[in-house]
């Protein structure tokens, strides 16, 4: 019976832990579809120009991990961070064209 009990434990802390994985990827999903558009962008455009995540880093003065999170599109991307984008890579990803 004590096995029994364990196993129902064990299943409410998995079950919590699901739970607690996808309210966050919920709130967090208005802000993530632009992340991903932006890191859609930012890898076609590294793509077409040849340009490595060592390169882009440097040019944004981050490391190349934090440019691989961005390119992942799960990074909450700052204003500073998507001018500092469009600087580097000489894009637009924000705003009107005209």
């Amino acid at each position: 019976m004590e096995r029994a009990i364990e196993i129902v434990k064990k299943n409410q802390i998995e079950n919590s832990q699901w739970q607690k994985e996808a309210t966050e990827a919920r709130d967090s999903w208005g802000w993530m579809k632009y992340s991903m558009q932006i890191a859609l962008k930012v890898r076609s455009i590294m793509k077409s120009d040849g340009i490595t995540q060592c390169a882009l880093a440097a040019k944004l003065g981050c490391t190349q991990q934090y440019v691989s999170l961005i390119l992942k599109g799960k990074e909450n991307l700052t204003l500073e961070t998507i001018a500092k984008l469009e600087s580097a890579l000489q894009i637009q990803l924000w705003g009107s064209s005209s």
